[in-house]
């Protein structure tokens, strides 16, 4: 009867399993006892028979991390014309090539294909992930079959099998531990953790706590960690794509979703795109009604839709990103994936992890104190004579301790020391203790964690008094733990035991009735180079937040010494339990993210840009490359895991903050010299055409032939080749800049429709003063406007590029002005020499001049009253 209930509680168990995430049922494969769990694996201590190995491996698949299919290039050349912009110049080339244009149809097939070049390359480095994975598991195991250890390849390793661990083997799946002597896991790329993590089976931790994740429990272990020390037996419970590495490796490789940077071209291109759709039939309506002559108003509008679109704005992003990668690159820092550059300059928020970004990547001792909270140097001593002489594994802390000896002790209390004997570290005791003999006294020196020092402890030293260790003395040694534990440190105690016996005989049952002379604490440090380059984040307007799977306490204590506000903590297995509109909320006010895995660091960036921010990660573990790939720019370090680095935009080549301080500047110049372009060249093109469309009304003929308009505006955008290379206002590098079509539009309207009224004031002057009003002086009237338009557009962005006063309080660069000017000169070599018959412009007459110098004095003049006003009343400018 008890083995029937027995049997069927198990079967309840194992049910329950089938029905659960993947953390739930790693956790509950982990609380079947070792029977059960060969039951539920159909294994045996012998391990499985090769037949049945070959069986499953054929039913779960080779034990390696299958990234996505990489997509053919062919089939990605071809993704990347689904582009609006590109729609917009498509349906322009197709129209000008069916109407014989063939000069604007050749201008559209060139910038499409520039963009088009363009998002292929992305495409195609973003695919690169998926063809290193199977390297990071290239190696063998020990596996038990058939009663036989032998070793085979981790990818031929099946779920029911024994592996045997030991010092240096890679974990090649995750599993649950059946034995273990002293093992100590790397487990850094899951968490994020710096310190190894002990390992043994029955961690006594409450494995049915919902706070209690798969990878906190002690004997559970992952594919993607290693062995430190220590030996251990474990029985694979998940092995390929079904691990927690598969989980990550997949988010690694998919592809980067549409980031700030592709989503605001879009907006611009949807913008152009609508412009075109009510305009060009607005001007061929126009015209062909008023002129009679269908065919050529149909020409004419298209040359207007053709001017309408800034043509050269794949050409201008690309020199502008090409320039932003090349100036990081003197930075040491590396662009991967160009729009990144720009995103960066729009990045209000960088989540970073905490170990080495923040810290210095490794363990210090900062501390050794009494009892009582007071600087002890026996303390330092003592702890060093143990760490010095143990054989077992030094750990992170042990080799701190040691360091800190050699370079701050100058000399030993003792003139002789000879090592008697040790008790290894273990488990259930978690302390370890060596023997001395140091001028004639045997010293047992014992250290280890502060609950089970106290156990073992009937007396205290303090001030060189022996005390005994009395509740109230307790009590105030308990106080300077904790103290120590908020100030983010990890604590260890040290106590002796003199000449006990007089030869080393010493066994675990020594370690008691001892005197406790201390604690050391220990901290992985957080970096000056931090303070200050948080500290110019946040004044250029970049919140900073810490995602880590390290402990809360420590990561609190390292946000406060490098100036990040922590009003409070969330941890991991609270975003589990949260609703997407709490999510909404909490990451808003949350600057600290502590006890995370990979996916909820994912959750919370991805929860970040749903509220509309442009989010920028920074870590180097494999557990970050899911989080990097979601991120709007993934930033990561050249030592980093080649899984980590595929999977981000940025690579740092020095692991610091401060060079990000850079980045950030060169994206917003980058970013500002764009929207120059784009505001500017959209705005005067706008003007034009709303000055084409009043010419339209009452002029008998077209106010510039197709072929003119298309000539001024290739003149124009080539002089713009050189705005990557503009000067940027301090002012304009103090916060995050955004894509806003809403903004565009405002400075469309405000800024376009003025040069419209220096139009108006040119025909006027060639309508009346120069009599170009008949069919037959048409070509006087086009020539004297093609001037003042071409000049007008030019010189324009002198006074348009900045919000300052041009020419005195800022002031363009060399490359700009020289383009600008080598515009002008063009478009005067145009007319002013035979080569104007090519383009049916005229000779003009002596007297224009002057009232070409007019217009364009009195356009400038009163640009820079609007830009004033503008600004005034919008409080932006570009």
């Amino acid at each position: 009867m008890k083995q029937k209930e027995e049997k069927k509680m198990m079967n309840k168990k194992i049910a329950d399993i089938k029905k659960t995430t993947k953390d739930q049922e790693l956790r509950k494969l982990a609380m079947l006892s070792e029977r059960e769990l060969m039951m539920e694996l159909r294994t045996s201590e012998k391990g499985l028979s090769e037949e049945d190995a070959k069986h499953r491996l054929e039913e779960y698949g080779p034990n390696e991390v299958s990234a996505q299919k990489p997509t053919p290039a062919i089939m990605m050349f071809l993704e990347a014309f689904k582009d609006p912009f590109v729609y917009v110049l498509a349906l322009l080339m197709v129209v000008s090539a069916a109407t014989k244009d063939f000069e604007a149809a050749l201008v559209m097939g060139i910038m499409i294909l520039a963009s088009v070049i363009i998002a292929f390359i992305q495409e195609y480095r973003s695919q690169k992930a998926s063809l290193n994975l199977k390297e990071l598991i290239e190696n063998t195991t020990a596996v038990t079959r058939a009663g036989q250890t032998k070793e085979i390849p981790m990818d031929e390793v099946v779920p029911g099998d024994i592996v045997t661990l030991a010092t240096g083997d890679m974990i090649p799946a995750d599993a649950v531990l059946i034995w273990t002597k002293d093992l100590f896991i790397n487990q850094s790329s899951l968490t994020g953790e710096s310190m190894p993590v002990e390992k043994f089976v029955d961690a006594g931790i409450d494995k049915n706590s919902e706070s209690v994740s798969a990878l906190d429990m002690q004997d559970l272990i992952f594919m993607g960690t290693d062995v430190l020390s220590g030996q251990g037996k474990a029985i694979i419970l998940k092995t390929g794509q079904n691990t927690f590495f598969g989980d990550i490796a997949k988010n690694a490789t998919t592809q980067r979703g549409k980031t700030s940077f592709d989503i605001g071209l879009t907006k611009v291109s949807k913008f152009l795109l609508r412009m075109v759709m009510v305009l060009f039939p607005i001007v061929f309506l126009i015209n062909g009604i008023t002129k009679g002559e269908w065919g050529e108003a149909f020409f004419f509008a298209i040359a207007v839709a053709v001017g309408l679109t800034p043509e050269m704005l794949p050409m201008i992003v690309t020199s502008n990103l090409a320039k932003g990668a090349l100036s990081l690159s003197k930075h040491k820092v590396i662009v991967k994936e160009l729009p990144s550059i720009q995103n960066l300059g729009s990045m209000d928020i960088l989540c970073t992890d905490k170990t080495g970004t923040i810290t210095e990547d490794r363990v210090v001792l900062v501390q050794h104190l009494d009892p009582l909270g007071k600087v002890n140097d026996q303390v330092l001593d003592m702890a060093f004579l143990n760490s010095h002489y143990q054989t077992g594994w030094k750990n992170l802390m042990d080799i701190a301790v040691i360091n800190f000896y050699e370079e701050n002790s100058n000399q030993s209390p003792y003139h002789s020391v000879t090592k008697l004997d040790e008790i290894p570290f273990d488990f259930s005791r978690r302390r370890l203790t060596v023997v001395v003999n140091a001028d004639g006294h045997q010293f047992m020196i014992t250290k280890g964690a502060v609950e089970e020092m106290e156990a073992v402890c009937t007396h205290a030293e303090i001030n060189g008094e022996i005390v005994p260790l009395t509740p109230e003395l307790q009590k105030r040694m308990r106080e300077v733990n904790i103290r120590m534990n908020e100030q983010g440190m990890r604590a260890l105690a040290v106590a002796v035991k003199k000449d006990v016996h007089s030869e080393a005989i010493y066994s675990v049952e020594d370690e008691q009735g001892m005197t406790l002379i201390g604690f050391m604490g220990f901290l992985d440090p957080a970096k000056k180079s931090a303070i200050t380059a948080i500290k110019s984040l946040h004044q250029h307007g970049v919140n900073v937040k810490v995602l880590t799977g390290d402990n809360d306490i420590v990561a609190k204590k390292v946000c406060s010494d490098v100036g990040i506000e922590v009003s409070h903590v969330v941890l991991g297995s609270d975003i589990d339990n949260m609703s997407d509109e709490q999510m909404k909320e909490e990451v808003e006010k949350t600057n600290l993210f502590a006890k995370l895995n990979p996916m909820q660091k994912s959750r919370i960036i991805e929860t970040l840009q749903e509220n509309g921010h442009t989010v920028g990660f920074m870590g180097d573990g494999i557990n970050d490359a899911p989080a990097l790939r979601k991120a709007d720019v993934g930033i990561s370090v050249d030592t980093a895991a080649d899984i980590t680095k595929d999977a981000s935009s940025i690579i740092l080549l020095e692991k610091s903050l401060n060079v990000l301080e850079d980045g950030v500047i060169e994206g917003r110049k980058v970013f500002s010299n764009m929207m120059k372009y784009i505001k500017i060249t959209i705005s005067s093109n706008f003007g034009n055409v709303f000055s084409i469309l009043i010419a339209s009304a009452f002029l008998p003929f077209l106010p510039m032939l197709s072929i003119q308009l298309l000539i001024q505006n290739l003149i124009y955008d080539i002089a713009q080749l050189a705005i990557p290379w503009d000067n940027v206002d301090e002012e304009d590098l103090l916060k995050p800049v955004r894509w806003e079509t809403n903004g565009l539009m405002k400075f469309t309207l405000c800024i376009g429709p003025v040069s419209s009224i220096f139009d108006i004031m040119t025909y006027l002057v060639m309508w009346f003063v120069f009599n170009a009003n008949t069919i037959g002086s048409q070509h006087l009237f086009q020539t004297g406007w093609f001037v003042v338009g071409l000049v007008s557009q030019t010189l324009v962005v002198q006074m348009v590029r900045t919000r300052k006063l041009p020419f005195i309080q800022s002031i363009a660069s060399p490359a700009v002005i020289l383009s600008s000017l080598g515009a002008v000169g063009l478009g005067l070599l145009i007319v002013l020499t035979p080569i104007r018959e090519v383009f049916d412009f005229v000779k003009l007459p002596a007297n224009y001049w002057g009232w070409f110098i007019l217009i364009i004095v009195l356009y400038l003049i009163t640009v820079e009253v609007a830009k004033r006003l503008y600004i005034h009343i919008t409080k932006e400018w570009i």
